[in-house]
């Protein structure tokens, strides 16, 4: 049982990183901290959720719960957090928002798809996708004065989505201001190396993790994890594994070729929609870099799950 339980009230929520924003609970260095978070459509979905119901969320950024001050903390410390424990609550969305995500002019309508969820799979339209849950947006606040938007990643954290900050791994970030003022939200049940249409599976639930100070230096984000690095959902290096590649003057132009191969790889084969294999995609399809010296660029793109 954690040292300290903080509710998804909205006494303990906030949308945006601010050195001001006093905190909801200071702890010691060492102490374990459960946090309660909303998903990241702040918890305005229904379970059967559908285009309309994602065009009516109104939440000005991710709701993040905290923060939480570390007793003792001063800038040039680093702060270690051990993510000990993510649970779901058997439910997650993933949607398509016009305007957003990697292949937004193929892509301008809302689209969402329901998850339901076992303890280590997720149903998408018979295909079954295994589980990793971790928290998208985890970190600690700027110096610079704020607010600050909860979307864009920093030296100090926030909306990373690193989908191996799983349980049993441990995130290390440069402490800024007094306290550090450590806040999570955004946990995702599964997703690919991407997250290529904006989302991953969202979803309500509890992180626990273990705020120390950390005797190394670091100026942005490390972290130590559990391999192998395989596709998401696959444990054994020896499975075989579906991948296309995609061709582009830079890394970003490959990445989007790459998911477009997979989604015609996908349509074809299944009877997926598009804004489905796009889902699909950002959920269990993870990007790699293959070579960046070859005057044209190679992204990879792997499918973790048998379809």
């Amino acid at each position: 049982m954690a040292d300290h339980e903080l509710t998804r009230e909205e006494e303990h929520l906030h949308y945006d990183f601010d050195r001001e924003r006093d905190p909801v609970l200071t702890v010691e260095p060492g102490d374990t901290v459960a946090f309660e978070c909303l998903d990241a459509g702040d918890g305005q979905l229904p379970p059967d959720a559908a285009p309309e119901d994602v065009r009516a969320v109104d939440a000005p950024g991710h709701p993040m719960t905290g923060p939480v001050e570390i007793a003792g903390a001063q800038p040039g410390d680093t702060l270690a957090v051990e993510i000990l424990d993510v649970a779901h609550e058997g439910v997650g969305w993933t949607y398509v928002a016009p305007d957003a995500g990697l292949l937004p002019e193929a892509f301008p309508d809302f689209a969402v798809h329901t998850w339901d969820l076992d303890e280590a799979v997720g149903y998408f339209h018979g295909i079954e996708v295994p589980l990793h849950p971790f928290p998208g947006n985890l970190g600690v606040v700027p110096v610079e004065p704020g607010p600050h938007s909860t979307i864009p990643p920093r030296s100090v954290g926030g909306n990373l989505d690193i989908k191996h900050l799983t349980a049993g791994s441990t995130l290390y970030l440069p402490v800024e201001v007094a306290g550090g003022l450590f806040s999570v939200g955004d946990l995702h049940a599964a997703q690919g190396d991407g997250e290529v249409c904006i989302t991953a599976i969202e979803i309500p639930g509890t992180v626990t993790v273990r705020l120390r100070l950390a005797e190394r230096d670091v100026s942005g984000p490390e972290l130590e994890t559990r391999g192998p690095f395989v596709p998401a959902g696959y444990t054994d290096r020896e499975t075989d594994v579906r991948a296309v590649a995609g061709l582009g003057a830079d890394v970003n132009e490959a990445t989007r070729e790459a998911v477009r191969e997979m989604i015609s790889l996908l349509t074809s084969e299944t009877d997926l929609t598009r804004e489905q294999a796009y889902m699909l995609c950002s959920t269990a399809v993870d990007l790699k870099v293959s070579e960046v010296v070859n005057q044209t660029v190679v992204v990879t793109a792997y499918l973790g799950v048998s379809v």
